[in-house]
């Protein structure tokens, strides 16, 4: 992989569940973010196939368990994985693995993250101090990662980038992009920065 393919013809291709027969580099990529913040969504977005989701219904019991600030309209909860696909140009095919947001799930990211070459960290700007343990996940798996800021209606719109990079704390190489993850072409172009990401930081003799 040379470099990233282009969005213009990357959308999800109908046509049944098999590998496209130029299939040639099979990516594991985690979509991951806090609870609420549109990971089932992206998948379903983006997905080629029928999207694998684990989604139950938020009872009473939980409701001293998870954080509802800012989503309290929120019904369901992934409980285990999402997971869909999607192939893009050159042979590249993108196993995407969405993860669950609560910290009652945590154990399950070492199983979720294993062999993973990078994640697509979601972050919603209403609640930007939800993202800091799961950036700490990512960080301490040593994952390659990009960051979407995914715009729900009432986001505030005055910050900048600087300023939402400066509150991550991200590095300067850290790809930050807007998204809208019921938008399979802006989804897409999410995904598109991680990618590019990953090869640029990839040692150049493995290019």
């Amino acid at each position: 992989m040379a470099s990233a393919p282009s969005s213009t013809s990357e959308l999800p291709r109908a046509g049944g569940n098999h590998l496209p027969d130029g299939a040639r580099d099979l990516v594991k990529i985690l979509v991951t973010g806090p609870f609420g913040v549109g990971k089932t969504t992206l998948i379903d977005s983006v997905s080629e196939i029928r999207p694998l989701h684990t989604e139950e219904h938020l009872t009473e019991a939980s409701v001293h368990v998870d954080d509802l600030d800012g989503v309290r309209e929120k019904q369901t909860t992934t409980v285990a994985i999402d997971f869909g696909r999607i192939s893009l140009s050159g042979g590249v095919v993108l196993y995407l693995f969405g993860t669950p947001g609560q910290d009652r799930f945590r154990t399950l990211w070492d199983d979720i993250s294993y062999g993973a070459l990078g994640a697509l960290v979601l972050v919603d700007s209403r609640r930007i101090d939800a993202s800091f343990d799961v950036l700490g996940l990512v960080e301490e798996a040593g994952l390659p990662y990009a960051v979407a800021f995914n715009t729900f209606p009432d986001a505030p719109s005055h910050y900048t980038g600087e300023q939402l990079r400066a509150a991550l704390d991200l590095e300067p190489g850290t790809p930050l992009v807007t998204c809208d993850a019921r938008d399979a072409h802006s989804s897409v172009d999410a995904l598109l920065a991680l990618v590019q990401h990953l090869i640029d930081d990839r040692p150049a003799e493995a290019r």
